[in-house]
Formats: structure tokens, sequence, C-alpha cells
């Protein structure tokens, strides 16, 4: 055992995945996946490290203790370790050698399906409010789930070379802040008036929540005339609502005029209950935005619970779940259909160097993976325009990651004309 694992841990950040019945060795590529464990006084979370010697001293069965290391003696002691299928209580490991890959001393804790913790306003912080049960498609650990068999073909479609691109950050650019916006509202915000053009047979009717101050997408800081996606995202934290539009412009009597809107129950798996196979949302894909954003207050605490959302240059006449509706002409299997969802290789080492929020962001890419949303530059990953955002790191570093990296979760589901 390498004898400063203490340190190493110490120095790597916060970097959180979703907590699993047991934790889990895989002996093909010698991955050690700890969702917590104690080095004297200090408790490390969703720990991963390659594991390249160590001898196994027994398994004594019996209830699963908690997960411990004893620095002394290099003994690592873990409650219920997985592996090649089966589940050992209280096994005892002498480890050599090993390399840890993350490791997290912020909290596991977050709350699914209740956004009542939310503050309000535009951009507020969620207090680790995560929509969706833990369960849900967005917020399920995909880390270990198999890989489509035509994976190094879609993502060769998507660009093997190019770089990640951080769809938002700080300050302006055009004239407007980068990234989508959103606005969290309680029971007191009045409902208003919304007409639908493009899209009305495919829209939950309102009326919305939305406050006359809704921020839009694309919005000019000088109040010019602009155009764009201009989505609008309210939060209803108190009833559990989310109310996306898109092209959305508001009206002089304070009702709205969209091209289509949706409304999704975020305390439910049961997402869109009005919604219908084949309909569109505000995302082209028919899936809800916010919940894909990737967002400040998120990615500074190094907690991330959930999956993101990115664009695709080409796409598929195809979706697959949790997307409900594509937006392509070609048919052909060698592009993404809408849902696909990619993630960032085991095999991808996080540098230690990068920031906080880049780890946070790069670890749930492992985790939770991206979902394709919408037609657009490649590789682009979506969030919320934040002041506090660095944007010259997240250029550098989440630029330095490249398609390569990527590897597409097997499919299930896919739906064809």
């Amino acid at each position: 055992m390498r004898p400063y694992l203490v340190g190493t841990l110490a120095t790597l950040g916060v970097v959180a995945l979703a907590a699993h019945a047991a934790d889990t060795f895989d002996p093909a590529t010698t991955l050690l996946s700890l969702d917590t464990i104690t080095l004297g006084s200090t408790t490390y979370r969703q720990v991963r490290a390659t594991v390249s010697s160590y001898t196994l001293l027994g398994v004594n069965g019996g209830s699963a203790t908690p997960n411990s290391f004893d620095t002394t003696s290099n003994l690592l002691t873990l409650g219920a370790i997985g592996y090649q299928g089966s589940t050992y209580n209280n096994a005892r490991v002498h480890i050599n050698n090993y390399v840890v890959l993350s490791a997290s001393t912020g909290s596991a804790d977050a709350i699914f399906g209740n956004l009542a913790a939310a503050d309000l306003g535009i951009g507020a912080n969620l207090n680790g409010a995560v929509p969706f049960p833990a369960d849900n498609a967005w917020n399920t650990d995909i880390s270990s789930a198999a890989i489509d068999p035509n994976s190094d073909t879609l993502i060769a479609s998507i660009g093997l070379t190019p770089g990640l691109h951080p769809d938002f950050g700080a300050g302006l650019y055009d004239g407007a802040p980068i990234g989508i916006p959103y606005v969290v509202v309680g029971n007191g915000q009045p409902k208003v008036a919304i007409s639908f053009t493009d899209y009305g047979d495919e829209s939950d009717p309102g009326p919305y929540p939305v406050p006359a101050n809704a921020p839009i997408e694309g919005a000019l800081a000088n109040g010019g005339a602009f155009d764009g996606d201009r989505h609008v995202l309210v939060i209803d934290r108190d009833a559990n609502r989310l109310y996306e539009m898109g092209n959305a412009y508001p009206q002089v009597d304070g009702s709205w005029k969209a091209s289509g809107g949706a409304v999704f129950h975020l305390n439910s798996n049961t997402v869109r209950p009005t919604g219908q196979p084949g309909w569109t949302s505000a995302d082209a894909a028919g899936l809800p935005i916010f919940p894909g954003l990737v967002r400040y207050d998120e990615a500074a605490s190094g907690v991330i619970h959930h999956a993101f959302r990115f664009t695709v240059s080409s796409t598929r006449k195809a979706y697959v779940p949790p997307a409900t509706h594509w937006a392509s002409g070609n048919t052909s299997a060698s592009l993404a259909p809408m849902g696909m969802r990619v993630r960032l290789k085991a095999s991808y080492v996080i540098p230690a160097s990068f920031s906080t929020e880049s780890r946070a962001i790069l670890q749930a890419m492992k985790t939770y993976g991206m979902l394709v949303a919408d037609n657009g530059s490649n590789w682009f990953v979506s969030g919320a325009p934040d002041d506090r955002w660095n944007n010259d790191k997240l250029l550098a570093e989440l630029g330095s990651v490249k398609g390569a990296s990527f590897e597409v979760v097997r499919m299930d589901g896919l739906v064809l004309p």
C-alpha cells in the first residue's frame, strides 16, 4: 500500500457518485468502487481506485460492517463487496499497490424529487434538491451499464478529436448571458395564460406560473431585440413542477406566447403525465431541459447527482427513452438518435490539477453520462449562466477531453419510424 493514501485522498477534492447496494471490484479493469470508507477520523465517499496488487485475507460473512482502512497495517475491511456477480460480506484485504481515481470529502446526501429546499429567484441555488426520484433515468448510475455494440461508429459520427465545449459560463457572449437561465418560484406566483403557436397540439396547456421578469435564453443585456431558441424555464418549488417553453415572448397583458410548452412532475417518474410518444417539448428530444443543465452551485460543491444534456450536429430519425421525439429525416444507424446516452470512459483519469467544478462535471459524465437532447454543435454541454464560472478554466479543462474518451451506453427501447 502506498504510504501517501491519506494525503492523496485529501487532495482530490469533492466528487460524488450515486450510492449502490454493495461496493464493487472488477477484476478485468481492477477498478475498486467504494461508497464510503473511513481513514482515521475522516470519512471519504465515492472512492474509485485501480488496485494492481492485493491479497485477500478472508471473508467472514455475517452482517455487513462499515468500510475501513487501517493505515498502520494496510488492512482494508469491506462491509459488502460485489465481485463477479456475487456479494461478499466483511472481506478483509491487504492492498499493496493502487492508483486513486477520485474521492469525495463532501456530503453524499441529495434530496431527490422534492424541490422544497430550493431558494427563490433567477438562477437560485437548489441546496441539494435534485429533480425526479433517485431511480429516474436522469439520476441513475450507468457507470457499469453495457456498451452499445455500435458505440465506436456513433462516437465517430459526433467527432473523435473535438473536445467538450461548455455552452455556459460567466459574463456575456455576443451581448447575452452564456447558457440557459432559469427561475425558481413559490406557490404565491400567479399563473398567466400561455398561447402556443407551432406545437400547440403537443403542448401542455396553461396557465403557467411565469413571472413577468422570467429570464429568456439569449436575451441581450442592452435590452435589444434577439432571436434564438428563447427558452424559458420555471421551477415551482412548492408544487414540484417544471414549466418549460421554447421561442417564448412576453405579451403586454402579462401572458406569454411560445412555440410550445411542457409541464414536468419533478416528484414522479411519470415525468410528463399528459405527454405522448412522439411528442416534442421545449427540447427537440421531448426531454425536460432543466434537469440536464450544469449548474454552478452543484459543480462548486463537487456533488452532482444527475446526467447532462448535450447537442449533436447530425442526428438520426429515431429516439431512445427517456426521449420521446426525433428531429431529423436521416435514418442512418451511424447517427445518434435523440436520447442516446454517452459516458466518459472509466479509463479516463480526471486530472487532479483540474478545478473542483471541472472534476465534478467530468465525474458526473462517468457516473450518469450525457443525453443527446437537440441538434446543435457537437459536444456542446448545456448549463446555466452564472458569474462565478471561470470561463478560461472551463474552456481549457473541459476542452481537453476529446470525443474519443466517450462511449455509448447500450440503447434499449430504440424507437424507429
